[in-house]
């Protein structure tokens, strides 16, 4: 009896597990939603990052954000999502519908990934990843930090955090030495 029910009880979970893993991916719209709901009541900005299974620096920049140094950094001043776009073809599944229209929307999709934007509570544009002119609007074009690693992104990225955070000086200089260990492997 217990073999009987033990055996059912496996394939009930092997069932559940294998429904959900088709269950389609969530579409942008409804995360940026939640995201900002959630900012909304938290009092913080959107940090949206838009990566894909296959990219290495999306991976990176998910490590450096996530370190035990830096994480309760960017969680304490950002609701942190991610959208997919740009799939490999056997992970089209993967991807966040309507993703790739936000993505266009934010002239990020001629840039790479990861891309990433800063939102306010109401979805307004405050800061994106492309290092621009001094003094140029977020509405011209600019090139893509991505995952910032070269000493002057990285310079370019804090100046955004500064500005869209309550982050310190002391804070940034973490997340500042948190990212320039990515070009070490440290």
């Amino acid at each position: 009896m217990k073999l009987k029910y033990l055996l059912l009880t496996f394939c009930a979970l092997f069932f559940i597990t294998a429904v959900k893993a088709q269950e389609p991916a969530a579409s942008a719209e409804i995360i940026l939603k939640e995201a900002y709901q959630q900012a909304a009541k938290q009092k913080k900005n959107v940090f949206v990052i838009f990566h894909a299974s296959w990219c290495g620096w999306c991976h990176k920049m998910d490590e450096a954000m996530n370190d035990a140094s830096c994480k309760s950094l960017f969680n304490d001043q950002y609701v942190i999502c991610h959208l997919v776009v740009n799939e490999s073809p056997q992970n089209k599944k993967l991807e966040n519908p309507g993703a790739q229209e936000v993505l266009a929307k934010f002239h990020g999709d001629k840039q790479g990934i990861p891309f990433w934007l800063i939102l306010d509570k109401n979805g307004k544009l405050l800061a994106d990843s492309q290092i621009r002119p001094q003094d140029a609007g977020l509405e011209v074009i600019g090139e893509n930090i991505g995952c910032p690693s070269k000493k002057e992104e990285i310079a370019a990225f804090t100046k955004i955090l500064k500005h869209t955070s309550r982050l310190t000086e002391q804070q940034l200089g973490v997340i500042s030495k948190r990212f320039e260990a990515i070009n070490t492997g440290h």
